[in-house]
């Protein structure tokens, strides 16, 4: 009787096996980061208001830093956020601003140009708080909590932000809505849409691992003397 041998395995065959389980996994991934995009967005959007006039009243509007120019002024996406919430505060929905940004090295300052806009609209400097280590969305939503002693507050910021920021506020105990910011229709917004939803699995993943912002630092209360978070 003779012995039969096996039919040798090409590899192209071996290729094609890894390619399909690979192929399958890839299929797989984007399921799971479109659908976990589709969660925030879907479990956020009843706390988000563009009509000053439904927004509930809240203590404090937490405006989130963009890009400040070489001379100070705010870029326009900056604007916008800083205006509406001067808007929820002329309407007597807010009583204290927390400006949130970029002040990592002394030859950018976000925080301190979005106080001079606001000076320069006529909001006073005690109802103006400035938090230097807003360094990204998470770390504006924890250092607000646990520093500023926030506990209810409106988040200011453009549509595409808001379910991230509103959902890692929530998530973290804030009592906390979002009043969009969008004034125009902004040059980069698809690239800014596009970096956003992969914000998202982040902002997922920092929350399921309690993850520490850069910095904390000492408790100054929003209902205190807010020139004790000027620099």
């Amino acid at each position: 009787m003779s012995k039969i041998n096996p039919v040798p395995v090409s590899k192209f065959a071996i290729v094609l096996k890894w390619f399909k389980r690979f192929a399958f996994l890839a299929l797989l991934g984007i399921f799971v980061f479109i659908l976990l995009n589709a969660l925030v967005r879907y479990s956020t959007k009843s706390y988000v208001f563009a009509d000053v006039n439904k927004i509930p009243k809240c203590y404090t509007a937490l405006v989130l830093g963009a890009r400040v120019y070489h001379n100070g002024q705010p870029s326009g996406i900056l604007r916008d956020r800083l205006d509406n919430a001067l808007e929820l505060y002329q309407q007597g929905k807010v009583q204290r601003f927390l400006l949130s940004g970029d002040h990592g090295r002394v030859e950018y300052d976000e925080v301190n140009n979005m106080k001079r806009h606001l000076e320069r609209k006529g909001v006073p400097s005690k109802d103006i708080f400035l938090d230097h280590a807003g360094f990204d969305t998470y770390d504006s939503m924890v250092r607000a909590k646990e520093v500023f002693a926030v506990t209810d507050v409106i988040i200011v910021t453009q549509a595409f932000h808001l379910p991230r920021a509103i959902f890692i506020a929530r998530q973290k105990g804030l009592n906390a809505y979002g009043y969009i910011a969008d004034e125009a229709r902004y040059p980069s917004l698809r690239i800014l849409q596009a970096r956003e939803s992969f914000a998202v699995i982040k902002a997922i993943k920092d929350v399921a691992l309690n993850a520490a912002p850069k910095y904390l630092g000492d408790v100054i209360p929003i209902t205190g003397d807010s020139s004790k978070s000027y620099d």
